[in-house]
Parts: structure tokens; sequence; C-alpha cells
């Protein structure tokens, strides 16, 4: 097994399964509290699976921020709850010029195949892992901000002060940069993103989540009927989230 390789292993093993030690120091000024054990350390994570998400923007209401309150309240992101205004998912409006119609959707780190974001970051921190979920490990995050400025999504945000009350599924870290995880504690319990959940539970229905590479998922189902395009789609980066109606 080659060093990369190895390097690769534990960054999953951190981020899918191995427990953080309490109050490590991850760079300077940067605490990471310690992290429940998502998934046992012999189940490996596949590429067999990819996971995605389909957003339908027709049914994407106007004026409903569930899941932005959702994403925030499952990491504890903000809105009054901690000193950063860090957004992992975001609701931005589009309007056609010539027409005039508008329509607003969630925005998020797009989980992408080929995620510029990796391909820049100088230290490995920045990774995709083999089930498509692109995470950032705190551990060796320089805080150098490549990746945002290499994110075509402005997915990515930057942590300039302390933080308390920290989730212990979600560690995050002064001096670190940070996106959208498809609430991965929750995928390895097998359980739905707390986006999802929360677009459910108002009714809306408009994000679907599951495994891309399962003909027999709901998510797989709907793009193989239906028409969906990826947010700059020219770029080849094979994005995770699809969206219909844009």
């Amino acid at each position: 097994m080659t060093e990369n390789s190895n390097t690769d292993k534990s960054r999953r093993q951190f981020l899918g399964s191995a427990a953080v030690a309490a109050g490590m120091a991850v760079a300077p000024g940067v605490i990471l509290h310690q992290t429940a054990s998502a998934k046992p350390a012999d189940e490996a994570i596949s590429s067999k699976v990819r996971w995605g998400m389909l957003i339908d923007t027709a049914k994407c209401a106007n004026g409903c921020d569930a899941c932005v309150s959702a994403c925030d309240e499952e990491h504890n992101l903000g809105g009054g709850r901690s000193e950063t205004d860090a957004q992992w998912i975001r609701k931005v409006e589009l309007r056609d010029k010539q027409t005039g119609h508008s329509l607003t959707m969630p925005l998020l780190c797009q989980h992408c195949e080929f995620p510029p974001c990796v391909d820049v970051c100088p230290t490995g921190a920045s990774f995709r892992r083999e089930d498509g979920i692109v995470l950032v490990d705190k551990h060796i995050c320089i805080g150098c901000r490549y990746c945002m400025m290499a994110c075509p999504y402005k997915a990515r945000s930057f942590i300039h002060e302390d933080l308390h009350d920290q989730k212990p599924y979600s560690p995050r870290g002064k001096g670190t940069v940070e996106s959208c995880t498809f609430c991965v504690h929750r995928v390895d319990r097998d359980e739905t993103p707390a986006c999802v959940e929360a677009c459910d539970a108002e009714g809306h229905n408009a994000m679907i989540f599951g495994d891309m590479n399962n003909p027999d998922s709901e998510i797989s189902r709907q793009l193989a009927s239906y028409s969906s395009s990826q947010i700059r789609g020219d770029l080849g980066l094979n994005t995770g989230v699809r969206y219909r109606g844009i």
C-alpha cells in the first residue's frame, strides 16, 4: 500500500468512523471536540454507492427557509446560536431577464466527482470519499482558502471566530474551511440529511436524497424519468446535486 493511499484511508476513517480525541489541537487556534463514531471501523465506505441529491425548484417554496434553518440547527452554524455566520446551504433567487420569471432554490456544496476544491488543496485536507461525499479534514486544513477560490458555487466558508457549543458529531475549528457534508453523520447511520428531512416535514418534498448508483433508488428513478440539470455543467465536474426546473 502506498503512502498516499494510507493517508486517504486515515482521512476516511476519521470522518466516517474514528473518534477524535477530545480537545485535540488541529492547528494554531483550532480546537475540535470529540466526535462520535458513526460507522463501525471495519465497515468500508464503497465506491459502489454515489450519494446525491435532486432538488425540484418547482416545489421549492418562495420564502421558505426550512432547509437552511435545519442545517443551521443540526450543525450549530449561526442564526444567533453562535459567533459565526457560516451557511452550508443558502436560498438563492434566479430570474429570467427576458420574461421576468423567478424562482428560488437551495444552493450547497455540489459534491462533485471531480471537485476543484480537492485539486487545489495543498495539504489534502479537502478530499472526496469513495461514496462521493466531499469533506474537509480539519486536522490538516491550514486555512489557506484556495478551495474557496476554486469552488464555482461559493459553497465554502472560513471560520474567523472562536466557536462554542459545538455538536459532537460535527466538529468545527477556528482557522479552517467548511462546507455542506450531506450530514455525513446521518448518512453513515442510514438516515436522511437534515435539510431533506425539514423540507419533507414542511410538505414541500422538493429534495430527494439517495444512492445515484442504485437504479432502484428514488433519486435514480427520478433522474431516469425526468430531465435535470447540473449547475455549471459545462465544467464537467459531474455534480452529486442535480436540479429540476432550472
